[in-house]
């Protein structure tokens, strides 16, 4: 009887124990892009230098892999090649291989992807908000967090505060912002940066040039038709904002 009690535990265990020492269960974020775009470059410099991976969500408790690129997600299964060594299976359209060294968690490079690597996230998003928001949050806090002053434009001699949840206080009929991570908004502004300004319902895009401690924010004009998809250029700018 005891031989089978032990038996049956160890097949059990063989089922669901990873363990903790190479247990990559948990939030990732691509820590590399958030401390090079923190140095006050171009986010689209920083994504094509670092990736476009912004942040995995591992289970290996239920086998399954989320990682999000800022404007999509892909959900995979979870197999474990080695202690260190992982795939993910895309349904069988396509596979990640990622390895874990004990800090860092690796995605090897393949066709069309860079080898990137990933922390630990120390903070995660509270419950019941949009998943993927974990890289998001911690990214406005970096690019865009601290106090900046408007030097030009309306309200100027203003301070304005950029909070890492999406809220803004200080820049004139705004009341949010969202910074274009990727997706169609990227590939709208002809090579530059852009966000979203909102105040209520109503919000526009702009394109925007950071440069150090500087922050310009411009108009963006739509050279397309009404039924083509946006194709936006640099307009006059409406803020010169520095960090303090």
């Amino acid at each position: 009887m005891r031989k089978l009690l032990i038996l049956s535990l160890l097949l059990l265990g063989g089922c669901t124990h990873t363990p903790k020492e190479t247990d990559i269960s948990g939030i990732w974020i691509n820590q590399p892009a958030i401390n090079a775009a923190a140095q006050g470059q171009s986010l689209r410099k920083t994504f094509a230098t670092y990736g476009r991976y912004l942040e995995w969500n591992i289970d290996t408790r239920t086998g399954q892999a989320q990682v999000s690129s800022g404007y999509e997600m892909g959900e995979g299964q979870l197999l474990r090649k080695a202690p260190s060594a992982w795939t993910v299976d895309y349904n069988g359209y396509a596979t990640d291989e990622l390895r874990f060294d004990g800090k860092h968690l690796t995605l090897l490079a393949r066709e069309h992807t860079l080898q990137q690597v990933f922390s630990r996230a120390t903070q995660t998003v509270k419950t019941g908000t949009k998943w993927g928001n974990t890289f998001r949050y911690a990214l406005n806090s970096a690019y865009m967090g601290g106090q900046w002053k408007i030097i030009d434009g309306p309200g100027a001699g203003n301070i304005v505060i950029f909070m890492a949840e999406g809220r803004v206080t200080g820049l004139a009929n705004a009341a949010r912002y969202e910074l274009c991570l990727d997706g169609d908004c990227a590939t709208q502004g002809a090579g530059n940066d852009t966000l979203f300004l909102t105040n209520g319902e109503l919000g526009d895009t702009w394109i925007f040039v950071r440069n150090g401690k500087q922050l310009e924010i411009l108009n963006a004009i739509n050279h397309s038709r009404p039924d083509e998809i946006p194709q936006l250029t640099p307009g006059t700018r409406q803020w010169l904002l520095e960090k303090q």
